[in-house]
């Protein structure tokens, strides 16, 4: 039985040194991090109490343990609810549906603007053809934490590979919350494939999937650096919609338009 909980636990309290809790280091300790005991005095409950949950051998802790965990391990906002998440049962999956058709119609629309839709496992379901010549990975049926991961030709493209190769990783366990199942193929196949992609997913790090500034090393329009917006598309499924845009004026701006015109030509 998966112990999703318990493995939370045991790898954020594995990361914070008796230092960062103001608490005395002898120098001869043979665990990372905290001690379970430890842990379990500052969130103020028994310490055979920390171990049933660590153990997996208690399930269901109340929303005030939970919290008092989540202020003694330094949990931000998002981590935190990805720790009630957990503690939550699981609910059986539904299929996703397909993506709106409006909303295909409308980044067909978008010369100019790189867009695509991806479900919560980062799977494109949609895109146009600007997103896909700024990455033949923005298309139809291609998976962007794989390319990310194992394709070389996606490392080469972004200059910052390492930043959104942690969040890309963080984001799959905010999108996923306790319903890891629906990942393990591809979990599996990442970390049979990558070494980094092992390293991340041990932290147990969770950053929900926002916008922010994507930084391409391109081979034809030269170094862009795009605004990413996430959007997400009103529906059971957990669709996203990201789409790109260049700030005005700039050398992006006009090295985007220049690949779009590429486009229009072919």
């Amino acid at each position: 039985m998966d112990n999703l909980l318990g493995d939370f636990l045991r790898a954020r309290r594995e990361r914070i040194s008796p230092a960062d809790v103001g608490l005395p280091d002898s120098g001869r300790r043979r665990v990372r991090g905290l001690r379970r005991e430890e842990l379990a005095l500052l969130a103020g409950i028994s310490s055979d109490y920390y171990i049933r949950l660590e153990q997996g051998r208690d399930q269901n802790p109340s929303a005030q343990v939970l919290d008092a965990l989540a202020r003694a391990l330094g949990l931000d906002e998002a981590a935190r609810r990805h720790l009630h998440q957990l503690a939550a049962p699981a609910q059986p999956g539904e299929a996703e549906p397909d993506v709106p058709a409006s909303i295909v119609e409308l980044i067909a629309t978008w010369p100019t603007n790189p867009a695509y839709v991806q479900d919560r496992l980062t799977n494109v379901l949609a895109a146009n053809p600007i997103a896909a010549a700024v990455s033949p990975n923005y298309a139809v049926g291609r998976n962007l934490l794989r390319a990310v991961f194992l394709d070389p030709a996606e490392r080469d493209l972004r200059r910052d590979w390492d930043q959104m190769a942690a969040d890309g990783v963080a984001g799959l366990r905010a999108a996923l919350g306790p319903d890891l199942g629906a990942a393990a193929g591809l979990v599996a196949d990442l970390a049979a494939g990558s070494e980094r992609f092992r390293d991340l997913w041990a932290r147990h790090d969770v950053k929900p999937r926002t916008g922010h500034l994507v930084r391409l090393r391109h081979p034809v329009a030269g170094d862009l650096d795009l605004h990413s917006d996430k959007l997400d598309v009103p529906g059971p499924a957990a669709l996203q919609l990201v789409v790109f845009h260049a700030t005005p004026g700039t050398r992006d701006a006009e090295a985007l338009a220049s690949l779009a015109d590429l486009v229009s030509a072919t």
